[in-house]
């Protein structure tokens, strides 16, 4: 009876490290997503932004939504497609739409001496852009080409979760593991028209960093594709704008 009782307790007792062993073993091999650091930074209309470290930069986390410079002066606002084509420095918002996630600018606001992006800020460059992709793990080869690059599904790390803002689907490829929370913009064509697809299925940023004298750098996310549209477009087209820190 002795030696059956020691027989069952060694049992336990092996049994018990060998949980103990498999238990601590899956702790070690789950992976940590690593938290980005995040903090704020304010424009001269007194709008307050998220902003977020990813690699050595710190971007802003929500589309740029300034109605004035930072010397102060006013942007003008234009909803007219008429009057949008003439290319005076200006801003709009998708089909006047509330829920728009910030401002759709044209190249002349973009470049304007008086200064688009809050103190201290510029502007993503084409260099900008492409650190950030190559720090999502996109490979050199695909970061210099153009079109849809799908290379390492940077284009999920970017979008955010969830419908959220990409109001018309309910699938939104996303994981925002960046913490660079894409949102879906639309943009507005070079003839003043809304372009299509718009908010809800597709976002458009500009590169401050021009291609030629009628064409600058841009990037466009989509609600179902895991990639970074890259391309040049003409500078009449209204676009929204992420900032980076100097």
């Amino acid at each position: 009876m002795k030696n059956s009782f020691k027989k069952y307790k060694n049992i336990c007792v092996l049994t018990l490290l060998i949980g103990t062993s498999f238990l601590y073993s899956c702790e070690e091999d789950t992976p940590v997503t690593p938290v980005p650091e995040t903090g704020t930074v304010t424009d001269v209309s007194g709008n307050v932004y998220k902003t977020v470290k990813i690699g050595e930069k710190w971007w802003m986390a929500e589309n740029l939504k300034t109605t004035k410079f930072k010397n102060g002066n006013d942007i003008q606002t234009i909803a007219d497609a008429d009057d949008w084509m003439l290319g005076a420095a200006a801003y709009c918002q998708f089909e006047n739409n509330q829920l728009a996630p910030g401002l759709l600018y044209n190249w002349a606001a973009v470049k304007s001496e008086n200064g688009l992006a809050p103190d201290g800020w510029h502007i993503a460059t084409e260099e900008d852009w492409k650190n950030l992709e190559r720090h999502l793990k996109m490979s050199e080869v695909e970061i210099n080409k153009i079109n849809w690059r799908e290379d390492n599904k940077v284009g999920d790390k970017l979008k955010i979760k969830g419908p959220t803002s990409w109001t018309r689907f309910e699938d939104v490829w996303g994981n925002n593991e960046s913490g660079f929370e894409a949102l879906s913009g639309g943009c507005r064509l070079n003839n003043g028209n809304w372009g299509n697809p718009g908010i809800g299925a597709a976002g458009f940023w500009w590169s401050s960093t021009e291609n030629d004298y009628n064409t600058a750098w841009m990037r466009q996310l989509d609600y179902k594709k895991s990639g970074v549209f890259r391309f040049y477009i003409q500078k009449n087209y209204g676009l929204s704008v992420r900032c980076v820190k100097d």
